[in-house]
């Protein structure tokens, strides 16, 4: 039977990827990291990472050994605290991922709360235009404006999102038309076929493309600066101080933004308490 310590290592490799990273976070060395896995692998009779050029990646094997970890991982320390007659409390880590505005926006003030709550747990969010992996166990938690579709993931829409057109304060534009003479502010073309975009040069044919970005936040403040039109999602425009919605006569789309999570940390009570108060504050 592996012995708590090695899972505790075999934890840490799966979420940082290199032995290094993982030492790092424990405080250990990296020839103990890895003498340490050794240990745990002959253990159990499987390999359970696949050693690559970038780093640890879970194998099928790792991936099953992976939830029940983390339910230990989450037992251990109540059956200590119950054995010692303290109150439950929550502890360990919480890795979350979503788009860069979204988690300043939306998530941000939800996190504050739940910090609040359990000062035990650790909340990591990351902000990228990558989509994170949950069954490589890369995120515990993902936001995302597309639905999940692999089988081991579970997921709901939880908001939808409005979007409108906006304009740096004391630029309004007079009559809009076709756009000639307007200049616009839009996604790069690596998302050049996201909705909002496609619906700017529906509408604004013959308006000149002043900026492309992927980061929402950097098109408001680029809109705030007097460089262009922007569609910006609704919760991040109407907060900017510097920049007025404008009515084209037909409103950008939205998009539905969904949370998915591995089905094997369904029972992770931080994970639990998360979603119950991401839920309760952003659902609609």
């Amino acid at each position: 039977m592996p012995e708590w310590s090695d899972l505790r290592i075999f934890l840490a490799i799966a979420r940082e990827g290199t032995l290094g990273a993982a030492a790092r976070r424990l405080g250990q060395t990296q020839p103990t990291m890895g003498r340490r896995l050794r240990a745990l692998e002959a253990a159990v009779g499987q390999t359970l990472f696949q050693r690559t050029a970038d780093g640890f990646v879970l194998t099928d094997e790792g991936s099953a050994v992976l939830g029940h970890a983390e339910r230990m991982e989450e037992e251990a320390p109540a059956m200590e605290r119950q054995l010692a007659g303290s109150g439950a409390q929550l502890e360990g880590l919480l890795r979350l991922s979503s788009s860069d505005w979204f988690g300043t926006y939306m998530l941000a003030p939800v996190l504050a709360e739940y910090g609040r709550r359990y000062p035990k747990v650790c909340v990591e969010l990351l902000t990228d235009a990558r989509l994170y992996s949950l069954p490589r166990r890369e995120a515990d938690l993902v936001f995302r404006i597309r639905p999940f579709d692999e089988p081991e993931v579970i997921s709901r829409r939880l908001v939808h999102i409005p979007y409108a057109v906006y304009t740096a304060e004391g630029t309004e534009p007079g009559s809009i038309g076709d756009g000639k003479g307007l200049r616009v502010i839009t996604m790069d073309g690596a998302f050049a076929e996201m909705p909002d975009a496609v619906w700017l040069k529906r509408m604004l044919p013959r308006a000149e493309i002043a900026m492309r970005s992927n980061n929402r936040e950097v098109q408001a403040e680029l809109c705030r600066q007097g460089a262009g039109l922007a569609v910006l999602p609704r919760p991040l425009g109407d907060r900017m101080g510097g920049i007025i919605p404008v009515d084209l006569g037909d409103a950008p789309p939205g998009r539905d933004t969904y949370l998915g999570y591995h089905r094997d940390l369904r029972r992770l009570t931080r994970l639990r308490a998360m979603l119950d108060l991401v839920i309760a504050r952003l659902a609609n």
